[in-house]
């Protein structure tokens, strides 16, 4: 099979979709390698390295999407590679479709089979294909806090950590999940006093096993909530519902609880946010005052560690870009039913049941599909 990766063009972002030892692993099975001039630059990977791997080097993403029977990306494509698609063609990044009706209606024009990252499961319930960005970012998000948190970057001035005689910032996080878990972890090594909040009492368990005194657990309902949002210097929302918007947990009216200063960090903008005032920002302008509440919601948080991002990325997708280009994209789903969870799109319609609901469309079944 002929697979391509295209330079990203999203703001700030650095990532790519296949390494040099990507290349070398897909190019030992048999596969022509198109990778795009620069496209690995932002992590460290000249045009040589991918040809020493075996890669051919195309000048333009136009002519790799002309030639390429699978594009492989890390973010979803942008309207200029969206025009590019076709129907013969196999598209495997991340697309986060429900909150994006516009990006939606276009790979449903496109007639490309368009499999996402986000919505590939495991036997364990997980997402293992978003796991190892969850956890990028759920670390990223409390670097991110820490430096929003600076007076000089519109903060309440306040070190996560304190200093000996002052008491250390107060840090909500807003699902125990991978993202919350990893915020957690980096929130109570730098001394924060951190509160996760989650309405499963399994995950608050295992929260309270892992983390023992050094970090509070309380249920997530309205009250707890407000409460903790109130109080808190630094707000980290980590909510996912698979595929679906995020829903709206912190309102606009919260935000007259909050200390001036405090600071929201987002890290479920990709799916539309858990703040009611949230907007995607980028790497370049990352943070916005709404009531004097500084917000980061920055769409590509990861891509800012595109070396680390990027490897991480390819550890779990590798296997199933691999499986798809020896079997064939329908083939590998039918024998990979947690695979076959990734599809989104296919032949002009949705295969997502949360992004039909949330988008209203006719949803069609991926097992219909690859009928």
């Amino acid at each position: 099979m002929i697979v391509g990766s295209v330079k990203e063009i999203k703001n700030h972002e650095y990532r790519v979709g296949l390494t040099p030892e990507s290349v070398n692993e897909l190019s030992a099975n048999g596969h022509q390698i198109l990778i795009e001039s620069g496209a690995g630059l932002g992590i460290g990977a000249s045009d040589e390295h991918y040809i020493e791997a075996g890669a051919e080097i195309i000048e333009t993403a136009a002519e790799i999407f002309e030639r390429a029977k699978m594009i492989v990306k890390v973010k979803e494509p942008q309207s200029s590679e969206r025009a590019m698609l076709r129907e013969d063609q196999i598209l495997f990044t991340y697309l986060h479709l429900a909150p994006d009706p516009e990006q939606t209606k276009d790979l449903l024009s496109s007639g490309a089979s368009c499999i996402a990252y986000e919505t590939v499961s495991d036997n364990h319930s997980g997402l293992p294909l978003l796991k190892p960005m969850s956890q990028v970012a759920g670390r990223m998000s409390i670097q991110a806090g820490a430096t929003a948190l600076e007076k000089a970057h519109g903060g309440r001035g306040v070190l996560l950590g304190g200093v000996p005689g002052v008491a250390p910032a107060k840090v909500t996080v807003i699902g125990g999940g991978v993202v919350g878990f990893n915020a957690a972890q980096m929130a109570v090594g730098m001394g924060a006093d951190v509160t996760l909040l989650d309405r499963s009492p399994e995950t608050l368990e295992k929260l309270g096993i892992y983390f023992e005194a050094s970090a509070k657990t309380r249920f997530s309902n309205r009250a707890n909530l407000a409460e903790c949002v109130a109080q808190a210097d630094l707000v980290i929302g980590a909510v996912l519902i698979p595929g679906a918007a995020a829903p709206k947990l912190v309102t606009r009216d919260m935000l007259s609880t909050m200390q001036t200063g405090a600071v929201l960090v987002d890290v479920a903008i990709d799916q539309g946010g858990c703040f009611e005032t949230s907007k995607a920002t980028t790497h370049q302008d990352p943070t916005y005052l709404v009531d004097d509440i500084v917000h980061y919601c920055v769409a590509n948080m990861p891509g800012a560690v595109s070396r680390t991002s990027t490897y991480a990325l390819n550890n779990v997708t590798l296997p199933h870009t691999l499986h798809m280009a020896n079997l064939g994209w329908k083939e590998a789903l039918r024998r990979d039913a947690h695979l076959a969870n990734g599809l989104n799109v296919w032949n002009g319609k949705i295969t997502y049941k949360a992004v039909a609901d949330d988008l209203g469309y006719d949803y069609v079944s991926p097992e219909e599909a690859l009928r």
